[in-house]
């Protein structure tokens, strides 16, 4: 399997991040509550981002491979420290699932957001709940 390569330069305490396939650019900057200015993601709110957009795209990816409803639907994730070691203790997602889906369905989709890549990827203590929020 081929890696992906991805470029991180750091000036002072901002890192800008470059996607060697597509060029695209992201910057990080610590949190305030950690020496920074809070002026863009964090390494570690790019993790709970990582983790909610891959829950999603997994469910609709593998929703369109299995034939399964899927709309358009998203997550609000939040994130909580702990420490010490200063690390990520628990990503929280809430999730918006789309209008349509008919209830027999719903499980296998929250299944597969559950075990996504990124999701199955994180340290066992690490905790993950995720809520799904479907509706009537």
């Amino acid at each position: 399997m081929a890696g992906v390569e991805m470029k991180v330069e750091l000036r002072g305490i901002e890192a800008t991040l470059r996607h060697g396939p597509s060029g695209a650019v992201l910057r990080t900057v610590p949190p305030v509550d950690n020496g920074g200015d809070g002026s863009s993601f964090s390494p570690t709110d790019l993790l709970g981002a990582s983790l909610a957009s891959c829950a999603l795209a997994t469910m609709a990816l593998v929703a369109g491979k299995e034939g399964l409803t899927f709309g358009n639907a998203s997550a609000t994730v939040t994130k909580h420290m702990v420490g010490p070691p200063r690390r990520v203790g628990e990503l929280t997602l809430e999730v918006q699932m789309p209008a349509g889906v008919p209830p027999a369905q719903r499980p296998r989709l929250e299944e597969i957001g559950r075990t996504c890549p990124v999701a199955r990827s994180l340290h066992p203590e690490v905790l993950v709940p995720m809520t799904f929020h479907w509706p009537d």
